[in-house]
Order: C-alpha cells, then structure tokens, then sequence
C-alpha cells in the first residue's frame, strides 16, 4: 500500500521540543522531495519546511526558521522534522507529503498523510 504516515505529535509546554516523523510505504521516498505543512482550525494551510530529494536542499518557512529542523534518512524510507521552541502558536495538525515542485515557494502536494496533531500548551 503506498502511503505516508506521520507520528510523534503530542502535547508539549512552550519552549519544548518535538520530532515528528514522516515514514513511507509502498514507494521508494529518496526519488521525491517532501513537505511539511500544518493547518491549524480557522487558518490557512502553512508550508513549513521542504527537504530535497537527496537533503541538500531544504526550505523553512519564516515562522519556524531558526527553530525547526529537517532532515531525510532515505536508507530508513523517513523524514524528520525536528521542533523545538515551540510556541503555542505551533499548534496544528502537521502533515508530510510529496512536493512535486521540488522544494519551490508555491509547493505543489502530492501524496499526503493523515497528520499528527502537536498541541503546545502550558
């Protein structure tokens, strides 16, 4: 079954920290560069980082840059996205998914997961 199937959300205090994993199936991820974006209710969808399909390449949104981190381990099929002082404004379901644009500032999604929820909250 090709998929992509995002974990590691949770509820963490301000200032923590979470890795959110992006784990594919069915499909070899090394050949797409992948994007992670978070919707938040009653907001636009957000991109927030893209990795190439090799990692010698990667995006952040302002938002998040300094903050967050992405990293690929293709041996192991996953993505990463490494968060860290988090900010209740963070809050949202987070989602990985294949960006056929290759990383460009209009992304274009393609293949999706279902998303982990990260709730910042004290």
């Amino acid at each position: 079954q090709v998929q992509l199937v995002e974990s590691g959300g949770g509820l963490v205090q301000p200032g923590g920290s979470l890795r959110l994993s992006c784990a594919a199936s069915g499909f070899t991820l090394a050949y797409y560069a992948i994007g992670w974006f978070r919707q938040a209710p009653g907001k636009e969808r957000e991109g927030v980082s893209c990795i190439s399909s090799s990692g010698g390449s990667t995006y952040y949104a302002d938002s998040v840059k300094g903050r967050f981190t992405i990293s690929r381990d293709n041996t192991k099929n996953t993505v990463y996205l490494q968060m860290n002082s988090l900010e209740p404004e963070d809050t949202a379901v987070y989602h990985c998914a294949t960006d056929l644009s290759g990383c460009r500032p209009r992304p274009e999604y393609g293949l999706g997961g279902q998303g982990t929820q990260v709730t910042v909250s004290s």
